[in-house]
């Protein structure tokens, strides 16, 4: 009987041979503004969740969430509800297998949808692993959408100009990035 993880540790194992390819993709993507999916490390996601001290009365929103990984885990290791976004019909429909197999179809949620059309009003945490470029585009979204105090982190990427983190965090290959939603003025 394989573990929950093994398929997930095939897929990696497959991708690590790809990797070229995949970099080269992903440069292409970039440069038309588009998202490849390069799947999350575990131990990424993990610091990502810890840093955004997530608990079971947070919504969890993944944009660009892949096969789901940020928000399983957000609902199996903290409770929280999650939400998932992706553009990619076959992303959302692993993400839905994986959640199943996890358990935690009843605290998940994921959506084919482009992420700057999702309504991200009720999230509490926003996870984003996206190019710089999006994330400069995703920017007035979040802070006009989310409540102030939400968190909102990023993995490699940052930007967000002069809305400085809270938190940097470099223990892993690229850089983690924590920032709090303001109170709004006025």
């Amino acid at each position: 009987m394989r573990s929950a993880g093994e398929p997930r540790k095939m897929l990696r194992r497959t991708l690590l041979g790809a990797l070229p390819a995949v970099f080269a993709r992903a440069q292409y993507e970039e440069s038309r503004g588009d998202v490849p999916w390069v799947p999350s490390p575990d131990d990424v996601i993990d610091t990502m969740l810890r840093m955004a001290k997530v608990k079971s009365t947070d919504v969890v929103y993944d944009l660009g969430c892949g096969d789901g990984p940020i928000v399983i885990a957000a609902a199996r290791k903290f409770g929280a509800r999650g939400v998932g976004v992706d553009i990619e019909p076959v992303r959302v429909q692993e993400a839905q297998a994986a959640a199943h197999a996890a358990g935690v179809t009843g605290r998940v949620s994921f959506f084919e949808q482009d992420l700057f059309q999702t309504d991200i009003r009720e999230a509490t945490v926003v996870t984003l692993y996206l190019f710089t470029k999006v994330i400069e585009r995703l920017k007035p979204k979040l802070l006009a959408e989310l409540r102030p105090g939400a968190r909102v982190v990023s993995y490699q990427f940052n930007g967000m100009g002069d809305w400085k983190p809270r938190q940097v965090v470099r223990k892993h290959k690229y850089p983690i990035y924590l920032w709090v939603v303001p109170r709004r003025r006025g």
